[in-house]
C-alpha cells in the first residue's frame, strides 16, 4: 500500500511538471510601456539563427510611435568587428495589460509578413531587467539597463526561468566590452 501511494504521488508529480513545461509561459501581470521603453542590453539570450552573426556588444534600444507601435533598434558587433543594425517594429497584442508583443523586422513595401512573439515574462519592479520568452520556448533574452548585472539579480532571473518552464543552463551569456 505504501509503495503505492508512493508511486501514485511520483507519477502525480511527473505529470504535474510535464504539464508545466508544455504550458505556455505566463507573463508578468502589467508593462508601462513608457517605463520599458529606452536601452537595454542583451545580458543573455537563447541562441538563434538570427543572432547567429552577433559576437558582442548587444543591445536593443525601443522608443514609442505616433501610432501605438514601438520601434525596434537592435545592436551588434559581428566577428569582424562591423556593427549589425536591425531596424524593425513591435506590435502590442495584449492591450490591456501590454505584456505580449509581436516584432517584425522584414518589410515588403510597407508590408511586414513575418511576426515573432515578444513575451514579458518577467521584470524587474524598477525597470531594471526584464525577462523576454516565447510561447514555445523557442527564444528567450535576459535584458538589463546596464551591462553586468550582479549575481543575485541573476540568481533572482535563472529561479524566475525555471518557474516559467525555462532551463537557464539554453542561456548564453553575452559579452559586452
Amino acid at each position: 500500500m505504501k509503495k503505492t501511494i508512493i508511486l501514485i504521488l511520483s507519477l502525480s508529480l511527473q505529470i504535474f511538471a510535464q504539464n508545466k513545461a508544455n504550458a505556455e509561459p505566463k507573463t508578468v501581470k502589467s508593462v508601462n510601456l513608457q517605463k520599458y521603453i529606452g536601452l537595454w542590453y542583451e545580458f543573455a539570450k537563447i541562441p538563434n539563427r538570427f543572432q547567429s552573426d552577433c559576437l558582442k556588444n548587444t543591445s536593443a534600444t525601443y522608443s514609442l510611435q505616433e501610432d501605438g507601435n514601438i520601434k525596434v533598434v537592435n545592436k551588434c558587433v559581428e566577428e569582424d568587428g562591423e556593427i549589425n543594425e536591425a531596424i524593425g517594429v513591435a506590435r502590442i497584442v495584449d492591450k490591456v495589460n501590454n505584456t505580449k508583443l509581436e516584432v517584425s523586422f522584414v518589410s515588403f513595401l510597407g508590408w511586414r509578413p513575418f511576426w515573432g512573439a515578444y513575451w514579458i515574462i518577467g521584470l524587474d519592479e524598477s525597470y531594471k531587467w526584464a525577462i523576454v520568452g516565447h510561447p514555445e520556448r523557442k527564444y528567450g533574452w535576459i535584458l538589463s539597463r546596464t551591462k553586468t548585472i550582479s549575481v543575485e539579480t541573476k540568481k533572482e532571473i535563472f529561479e524566475i526561468l525555471v518557474e516559467k518552464g525555462y532551463n537557464p543552463k539554453d542561456f548564453e551569456i553575452t559579452n559586452h566590452e
